[in-house]
């Protein structure tokens, strides 16, 4: 996964029209190591069709603070420079739970490039 280690280039990279989907993780969380092990493999599934960027909230707070980024991890999907889906919650994340997310992000994706 592309690590982000800018404001600048976080918003250069959610400006494409790729589906763009942002992990935002931190060294020291629990449940940010509990998804590495399967992480690659559903990069991987979904390689040709979202692009996945990390950034560690500790790196950038203040982009964090503005994206209203509390628990972690958190999954946002972004199109062209928009927030168009976001997979945030304080209970651990499974597999199942990243993949529905993904895929929900895939059909709100699509729906606004067919309206």
């Amino acid at each position: 996964m592309e690590m982000i280690r800018t404001e600048k280039s976080f918003r250069e990279t959610i400006a494409s029209g790729q589906l763009t989907v942002a992990v935002f993780k931190t060294t020291w969380c629990p449940d940010c190591h509990f998804i590495e092990p399967f992480m690659p493999e559903i990069e991987t599934r979904y390689a040709d069709k979202i692009r996945f960027v990390q950034i560690d909230r500790d790196d950038l707070p203040d982009l964090c603070a503005e994206l209203n980024i509390l628990g972690i991890p958190s999954f946002i999907a972004f199109r062209e420079g928009r927030e168009i889906v976001r997979f945030v919650s304080k209970l651990r994340k499974s597999r199942e739970e990243i993949e529905q997310f993904l895929n929900r992000a895939l059909d709100v994706s699509q729906a606004l490039k067919q309206g």
